[in-house]
């Protein structure tokens, strides 16, 4: 019972609910790419609600342009945005969910149910409607959006349905859920990339560190590369020099936790996956650390950033010096 609730307490850490009006999405994190996509879209500054009502305008043809219409709240382990019935949804009230992938997932369909159950318990909540009354509740329709931009090839747009899994299969349609894909990779769907500059730069940035890879660097060579390249070009308004110890610590992290899981997929082995986990994100942070002392900044910062103790902070300063 305690493993179970402590579970709960994880899934719901870190999470942001978005509310604009008429619109509903989400993006979760699984890999250092959707960690990325998640820091960038949060909704937790002005910039960053600029930065997701362009991509929410990019995706669906809108042209919403207030960001006070933002209301951010936090529910399990997804981004939500939900946009107010205004007077262009009073006949066509539609509620879509957005989810960020890096990789094909044919289980996609009975993800987004799951979600929508939580979506529609929360909505018939906020409308104070009795279920179990004799008057229908109205809700909005649904639409599940996949953003994809991982290493799989795959076209510009697929359509995946929850009947595919049917144990017996049906094709009576009586019931149905789909889940399509838009791939954001590079050379993809460019509109879309066009009319969201903070897509596009997103794109980039994953592009470089994956090319960086492909020709012979390290996961943390190729990460820092690339964010230099993106403060160097300003991308993100100056984000990626605003935040560099933050992103760079971060993303070499869960790519540590991507690259081990995928390893121990492989090999078969359940065993010391917390452990090795541990250790990788330990040696990446003593990584950064070292790096971010060369730069000059000072080892309460680093210590801070890095999740270190600042007595070990200050003993690979010293090592470093005596070097």
């Amino acid at each position: 019972m305690k493993n179970q609730k402590e579970e709960q307490i994880k899934q719901t850490e870190n999470v942001t609910h978005l509310e604009i009006p008429g619109f509903n999405g989400i993006a979760t994190n699984r890999t250092y790419r959707d960690s990325l996509f998640r820091i960038i879209y949060s909704g937790k500054d002005e910039r960053s609600r600029r930065w997701l009502l362009s991509l929410y305008n990019a995706i669906s043809g809108k042209n919403h342009t207030n960001i006070e219409d933002l209301r951010i709240t936090t529910i399990e382990n997804v981004i939500y945005l939900t946009m107010k019935n205004d007077l262009s949804f009073l006949l066509d009230s539609q509620m879509n969910l957005f989810e960020h992938q890096s990789t094909v997932n044919p289980n996609m369909p009975l993800r987004g149910l799951l979600y929508f159950g939580q979506l529609y318990q929360n909505e018939v909540k906020r409308q104070k409607k009795d279920i179990y009354g004799s008057s229908q509740i109205k809700i909005p329709s649904p639409r599940f959006i996949v953003l994809y931009n991982g290493e799989t090839e795959i076209g510009d747009n697929k359509k995946y349905r929850l009947s595919d899994a049917f144990e017996i299969p049906d094709d009576s349609g009586e019931f149905e859920w789909t889940a399509t894909l838009i791939n954001i990779n590079k050379n993809h769907n460019k509109t879309i990339q066009k009319n969201c500059e903070s897509l596009y730069h997103y794109i980039e940035f994953v592009d470089r560190v994956r090319a960086s890879q492909q020709q012979g660097m390290s996961p943390s060579e190729a990460i820092n590369e690339a964010v230099n390249y993106a403060i160097k070009n300003n991308f993100l308004e100056g984000f990626f020099e605003e935040q560099k110890m933050y992103i760079t610590n971060s993303l070499l992290t869960e790519f540590d936790q991507e690259l081990h899981d995928r390893c121990t997929y492989e090999e078969g082995v359940a065993d010391g996956r917390a452990s090795g986990i541990a250790e990788g994100a330990q040696q990446n942070a003593i990584a950064n650390a070292i790096n971010f002392l060369q730069e000059g900044d000072s080892p309460e910062k680093v210590a801070r950033c890095c999740n270190l103790p600042l007595e070990q902070v200050l003993t690979l300063k010293s090592e470093m010096a005596h070097a």
